[in-house]
């Protein structure tokens, strides 16, 4: 029994101490934020399939320009979701506990070697994707600013895109610190 994972952990939390053990305990207080965001990626996957549904059962009555809209809207859903699958599947094994997935066949590639500032650099192209999809199907819909229920107005239309550019600047600069950071290790 003494060379038990458990009893190891116990040996090691007694020497560590009641605050530091607490204190690093405490990253399984992220695991139910972790088991939220499944539940959203779940919602996630009924939301694709009732839009999917509703671009199958109407194809033949709609324009291109709608099927074009729709499947924009989809690729959004999609990439929302792989953005909810690198937080929920690395920040887990970044801040909470080990998977111990590295023989696994289906193991991501970009798991083998996530950390916190290899997973912020990510998370931003993610968020760059998800937001050229927002400004693509705003431009497709531009033709309509100016006619009567239009859903975009210019001021919109600007704002959106100075917001894309503002992403894209913000993950040029998170990719430069991380560089610079990698290239003079602490000491």
């Amino acid at each position: 029994m003494k060379n038990s994972p458990l009893s190891g952990s116990t040996q090691q939390s007694a020497r560590l101490g009641f605050l530091p053990t607490l204190i690093f305990g405490s990253r399984w207080l992220q695991l139910p934020l972790y088991l939220g965001l499944i539940v959203a990626q779940c919602v996630y996957v009924f939301l694709f399939l009732k839009e999917l549904w509703h671009l199958v059962t109407h194809a033949d009555s709609f324009g291109e320009l709608q099927i074009m809209l729709m499947v924009l809207g989809l690729i959004d859903v999609v990439m929302i979701s792989n953005l909810l699958l690198m937080v929920i599947v690395g920040g887990y094994e970044t801040f909470v506990s080990r998977m111990r997935l590295e023989n696994h066949p289906d193991q991501p590639e970009w798991l083998g070697h996530v950390n916190a500032s290899v997973l912020k650099v990510k998370l931003a192209m993610a968020i760059i994707g998800i937001s050229s999809i927002h400004l693509l199907r705003t431009f497709i819909e531009a033709g309509s600013i100016g006619i009567e229920n239009s859903r975009f107005t210019e001021a919109g239309v600007m704002w959106q895109t100075i917001i894309h550019v503002v992403f894209i600047l913000s993950a040029i600069g998170i990719a430069w610190v991380d560089r610079l950071s990698s290239n003079h290790p602490s000491h």
